[in-house]
């Protein structure tokens, strides 16, 4: 199983979420091809009503210890509550990556 499929099954298992992107962006880095150590995730899931954005993140930075802890290297996360996210429809783009030469 990839890391992406991986993250994708935890997030899954624990927070059922209503809507779930889990993108590798390790391609707009500098690190090897086929990498997946950089990941964008859209989370709604009611397991977030009533927290706060630092509390959110901690939730999934819990989930995805052992990931993180296997080389996944940055997770931007985009946090929703499924009544913040009928107001917004969708996440931020990323930022270009400004570091190792890219």
């Amino acid at each position: 199983m990839s890391v992406q499929q991986t993250i994708e099954s935890r997030l899954r298992e624990a927070l059922s979420p209503s809507h779930l992107e889990v993108i590798n962006e390790s391609h707009m880095h500098s690190v090897p091809a086929n990498s997946e150590t950089h990941f964008k995730l859209v989370i709604v899931s009611e397991a977030f009503r009533g927290k706060r954005p630092v509390q959110r993140h901690q939730l999934v930075y819990s989930l995805l210890n052992h990931e993180r802890e296997q080389g996944v290297h940055a997770l931007a996360m985009h946090t929703y509550a499924p009544d913040e996210w009928e107001t917004v429809q969708s996440a931020p783009a990323s930022p270009k990556c400004m570091g190792g030469g890219k």
